[in-house]
């Protein structure tokens, strides 16, 4: 892959992003923020933060979407600060880190930077009045990583202790820990359909379901390591920038390696970003460089090959871009080749050897496509061998034949054997169950001795045609419980035309399911799921689907009739409902709520923060995020009180109530560090006081002032 543009500066790129104007924002290693015109890379902005970073294989700086925020380490990595683009001034740090601040991030929202350390802690600091308004759950050693979700909702945290930690930013929740490395998770990228990719030191990479807590699938091929992750806007592919240069690029549907070098560049992979406007990939580099590589470069080239059926030439061309074979372009080639194949092997049927060579012609010289043509044809050898055996009738010699050759199975004589089988294995059923029928049983079934995929049905057909008869029965009856707990224990039931009608019903239940919810008659697909529920291989989905109906009928009730208290707690036990457009309503009402209330809680007015949140005092699965911001808001109560010198009495009192309330939270301890500087000789002891929890806080316990 060759880049179609590029723009060079002298020192090494820790961030490229695309803002919401469109611009393009580049940070190099000496925090020297350049502000570029996304089609002529002209430079229409910027500034100097001249704070220049030894390391950048963590996220050292982080800058808002909006362009108005800017978060970086320091050189020394001793804290983390915030900065006001327009004035140029910080307007929060964060020195509170028992150790080195080790990576930043700012949410897609803009509300809040997150300032990670190497005591595995990372601090939320409100963006509006640059205050500490919480803390994510802590891990046991560095965070390495820092991500977010595309709407905001979800935190992921990467640590050297081997975990990933979830927050729920929407319902200020944690999420418990998932483990899946061996060793230390280093960087991790959401996707969509709730997946999380995850990368360790050891280059093992992971995609897991946030939801669920489970492994989807571990990528194969990564043998450097990882430096920065981006996903395509269509989330088809992940690509991943290594240390040594190199771009991997991934398929997010089979989740194969397209390419280990899909671009390989002198150069460590500093920063990577993706461009949904234009399809374009672009690289940021050690050397100070910006490269652009638009993902389908040579489409059009490809369209003038495919419309002169140059397919031979269309291959080599792809290996210069291996993410052309997800064109619709090389789809129609796919497709031609499928069909040709098929043709080719109706025509070898007939022994017609030279009208299947002259349709292949087109695709003899693709290497790949060659040896697959030979081994058709050497397949196809003794197909006029296995015909003749099928007509006299030497069903064990024919079967042999076509499990030596599978492609036979493919055939119209095979499925004619099939078929002539299943009619005899009827027949044989029926007299099996005829007092004195055995013998007309083995005579019917006598073609296919000797044959092994037979041999144990014909066998359980004499021995077990009581279960049978249980079997009907229970079909009969429609205790399709009872019927697939006999087919668990004598699989030999499969054969039986009852079997198929059984799964054919199963099916047409499904597919009648499945309109009905397209539909919005939930009603009625729960009547078909509680059907359903009894058949083995739907009754997990079955009864999924019914909590899930039954959850969003009470949800969408609560919508209408206004009942904001059972919807808000109905959509925090579901995950699909924080999807849906209500969901997504509620999430914003709350979220507009919130930043007008972080407002008021920075400047510690109580008064204003209940008229805010006053719709929400009563939905219990808000009740740890109200706790969070009326902590938020006290604090200020006490950060004001120490700026006013007031007695070290009632900043002692409001202390203790503080810990009375939510027990010794980040904030608080941090708080206090601060008030022993102003008043070293108070005597209070944290540990001493009785401590309550955000867990424990409820809204009857708000009171005007912390001090009080």
């Amino acid at each position: 892959m060759n880049p179609i543009k590029q723009k060079s500066f002298e020192d090494a790129i820790v961030l490229i992003k695309i803002l919401d104007d469109g611009t393009l924002l580049v940070i190099d290693v000496n925090t020297t923020v350049r502000i570029l015109d996304l089609d002529t890379l002209d430079v229409v902005n910027g500034f100097k933060g001249n704070i220049t970073h030894e390391r950048y294989r963590v996220d050292v700086v982080a800058f808002s979407s909006d362009g108005n925020y800017l978060a970086s380490l320091s050189s020394d990595c001793k804290e983390s600060k915030l900065y006001n683009v327009k004035t140029k001034k910080a307007i929060a740090r964060v020195n509170r880190h028992h150790g080195e601040a080790s990576c930043v991030g700012i949410d897609p929202q803009n509300r809040y930077m997150f300032s990670c350390g190497d005591d595995g802690k990372t601090f939320a600091v409100d963006m509006q009045s640059g205050k500490l308004a919480f803390t994510l759950p802590s891990h046991a050693d560095t965070i390495n990583n820092i991500a977010f979700s595309d709407n905001g909702q979800w935190i992921a945290t990467a640590s050297y202790d081997k975990k990933i930690s979830l927050f729920n930013l929407a319902m200020m929740t944690p999420k418990e820990k998932m483990k899946f490395h061996a060793s230390p998770v280093m960087k991790l990228q959401f996707l969509s359909n709730h997946r999380l990719f995850s990368i360790d030191k050891m280059n093992k990479g992971i995609i897991s379901d946030i939801y669920t807590s489970k492994v989807i699938a571990r990528l194969q091929g990564i043998h450097d390591d990882v430096l920065h992750v981006v996903k395509s806007s269509d989330d088809k592919f992940l690509f991943l920038g290594t240390a040594l240069g190199y771009v991997l690029a991934y398929d997010l549907e089979s989740y194969e390696l397209i390419s280990r070098n899909y671009i390989k560049l002198h150069t460590s992979i500093t920063s990577l970003c993706f461009d949904e406007k234009t399809q374009q990939l672009i690289v940021g580099t050690k050397e100070g460089e910006i490269l652009f590589y638009y993902l389908y470069e040579g489409e059009d080239y490809l369209k003038e090959l495919l419309v002169n059926k140059h397919y031979d030439k269309m291959e080599e061309y792809i290996e210069n871009n291996l993410i052309l074979k997800y064109t619709d372009v090389y789809g129609i080639v796919d497709t031609i080749w499928n069909k040709t194949v098929e043709k080719a092997k109706h025509f070898l049927e007939k022994g017609d050897q030279k009208t299947a060579m002259k349709l292949f012609q087109n695709f003899v010289n693709i290497p790949v496509k060659n040896n697959i043509i030979k081994k058709i044809f050497v397949e196809y050898a003794q197909y006029d061998k296995f015909y003749a055996l099928v007509k006299e009738g030497k069903f064990a010699l024919a079967y042999g034949l076509a499990n030596t050759h599978p492609t036979y199975k493919e055939s119209n004589i095979y499925k004619l054997l099939e078929a002539k089988w299943q009619k005899a294995f009827v027949a044989a059923q029926k007299f099996a169950l005829e007092e004195k029928g055995a013998e007309k049983a083995r005579e019917v079934l006598s073609p296919y001795r000797g044959i092994s995929e037979k041999t144990q049905h014909i066998q359980e057909l004499f021995t077990q045609g009581i279960v049978y008869k249980r079997f009907k029965v229970a079909l009969g009856n429609k205790a399709f419980v009872v019927a697939f707990d006999l087919i668990k224990q004598h699989p030999f039931l499969r054969e039986f035309p009852e079997y198929n009608a059984l799964m054919n019903y199963a099916d047409s239940i499904y597919m009648k399911i499945q309109k009905y919810l397209q539909e919005d008659d939930t009603h009625s697909a729960i009547k078909l799921l509680k059907i359903l529920k009894d058949f083995s291989d739907f009754s997990e989905e079955a009864a999924e689907l019914i909590k899930h109906i039954e959850c969003r009928q009470k949800f969408f009730n609560a919508i209408e009739d206004n009942d904001t208290v059972l919807a808000y707690n109905l959509l925090n036990k579901s995950y699909e409902l924080q999807d849906s457009t209500d969901g997504k309503m509620l999430q914003k009402q709350w979220n507009d709520d919130l930043t007008k209330a972080n407002v008021s809680a920075a400047q510690g007015d109580i008064k204003s923060l209940e008229n805010i949140l006053e719709k929400y005092m009563k939905i219990s699965s808000k009740s740890i995020a109200l706790a969070t911001v009326f902590s938020f808001c006290y604090m200020a109560q006490l950060e004001n009180g120490v700026k006013k010198k007031l007695d070290k009495l009632f900043i002692e009192r409001g202390i203790k109530n503080y810990i009375f309330y939510f027990g010794l939270q980040e904030q608080i301890l941090s708080f206090f560090d601060i008030f022993k500087k102003y008043y070293p000789d108070s005597k209070l002891n944290l540990e001493l006081q009785t401590k309550g929890s955000m867990e424990m806080w409820r809204p009857s316990m708000i009171v005007d002032s912390i001090l009080d």
